[in-house]
């Protein structure tokens, strides 16, 4: 398996959502409190995919 850099865009996806899940503990975010552990698994899912799949 050949691992690439994710692109800035996949990237910086990743970080916003990682981002919501912390803030998410400390803060009352609508959407984004209580599901603070999905908004973690998705920011490193899409940051897995983004190493995994060449071009994206």
């Amino acid at each position: 398996m050949n691992l690439s850099a994710p692109t800035t865009p996949v990237f910086l996806v990743s970080v916003v959502l990682a981002i919501l899940a912390v803030l998410g503990t400390a803060a009352s975010i609508p959407v984004v409190s209580g599901n603070q552990l999905w908004f973690a698994l998705i920011a490193y899912l899409v940051l897995f995919i983004g190493n995994i799949a060449k071009g994206l």
